[in-house]
């Protein structure tokens, strides 16, 4: 059974959690594909994804435009609810997009990636997708654009209380609004293509006399949404160091049904898999998982049994003292 890594002064496993195993038939010494393996994960499933797109579409706007149409206060609520998982769906394969893993003709990828998933959830895809790189080039390095988000964990259980309360109630979302709006005013071009796409959003919702219904899009991801965002990046690299070693840079935490559901749809949770090898489409990604955990390179003593295990883990330190503060995420970052 898998057991939960006893917290340190960071969260990085001790080294008889990292047994060395490689290179083996399958796998090279840093734990990526060889290349015959390589070129099945590394496939791009286009019609799956184009459903992926689709249904993401209908788990988002439509759920909106389904509130809208009932129009009662309880299907507003409801959509309020819902599109946290929506936003969460969109930001996922928008994230697909700037890696160029959505569709296998680059094109449609980016408009996709932008028009449809990244910009409707307040993302800047290009910008994003050159911070997103240095991320994995070399985590935690001098050139990680969150640093400031993943590191000093453990961090004191109030200081975790009053970063999710920042998320709650709008303050993390209010200085994320300030560098997209100060983009705006420098008028930089990505940034006015998000504001485009927001002025037909509310256009539409005017225009149908529905007015709430943006009012439910912007505040499910002002609140609910910011929420889960850092719940889950926290999971992803919280604590964790600078290594060429993937299994000291990225948790490894058992994925169940309802996770799966809300916050990491689209076998996000595989995410050790995911830095191994980039090029790994989402849906091959738990195969790539099985294929490190075969190799005997993941150990079932490396993986936290739950998330919640793990956040009780990552919110363990001395209560009084303060965690890193980091409310800004680099996807709004917008290059000069």
């Amino acid at each position: 059974m898998a057991i939960t890594v006893t917290p340190r002064p960071n969260l990085v496993p001790s080294s008889e959690l990292l047994p060395d195993v490689l290179p083996t038939e399958r796998l090279n010494q840093r734990a990526k594909p060889t290349r015959q393996l390589r070129d099945e994960l590394r496939r791009i499933p286009n019609g799956r994804n184009a459903v992926a797109v689709v249904s993401t579409l209908l788990q988002s706007f439509g759920v909106v435009i389904a509130a809208a149409l009932l129009n009662t206060w309880w299907s507003y609520l409801v959509a309020f609810l819902l599109m946290t998982r929506g936003h969460v769906c969109l930001n996922i394969l928008a994230h697909e997009a700037a890696h160029r893993l959505l569709f296998s003709n680059r094109r449609a990828n980016d408009w996709v990636g932008r028009f449809l998933m990244a910009y409707p959830s307040y993302q800047a895809m290009l910008a994003y997708r050159r911070a997103h790189f240095a991320h994995h080039r070399d985590e935690m390095g001098p050139n990680e654009p969150d640093t400031s988000l993943y590191a000093g964990y453990p961090i004191p259980a109030d200081s975790w209380r009053r970063k999710l309360t920042r998320d709650a109630i709008g303050i993390s979302a209010y200085k994320n609004f300030k560098v997209l709006i100060r983009a705006i005013r420098r008028r930089k071009s990505e940034a006015l293509q998000i504001l485009a796409v927001h002025v037909v959003m509310v256009g539409a919702s005017i225009v149908f006399m529905r007015p709430l219904a943006y009012v439910v899009w912007i505040a499910s991801w002002s609140s609910l949404w910011r929420v889960s965002n850092r719940l889950r990046a926290i999971a992803e690299h919280g604590g964790m160091i600078r290594s060429s070693d993937r299994r000291q840079t990225t948790h490894v935490i058992r994925q169940t049904l309802i996770v799966r559901y809300w916050m990491v749809p689209y076998h996000t949770g595989w995410h050790l898999a995911h830095h191994v090898d980039m090029g790994v489409p989402w849906h091959n990604l738990p195969r790539l998982h099985a294929e490190l955990v075969a190799s005997g390179w993941v150990i079932p003593q490396l993986e936290y049994p739950s998330y919640r295990a793990f956040w009780r883990a990552a919110s363990s330190g001395v209560e009084g003292g303060r965690g890193p503060a980091s409310d800004t995420v680099s996807f709004l970052a917008f290059d000069d």
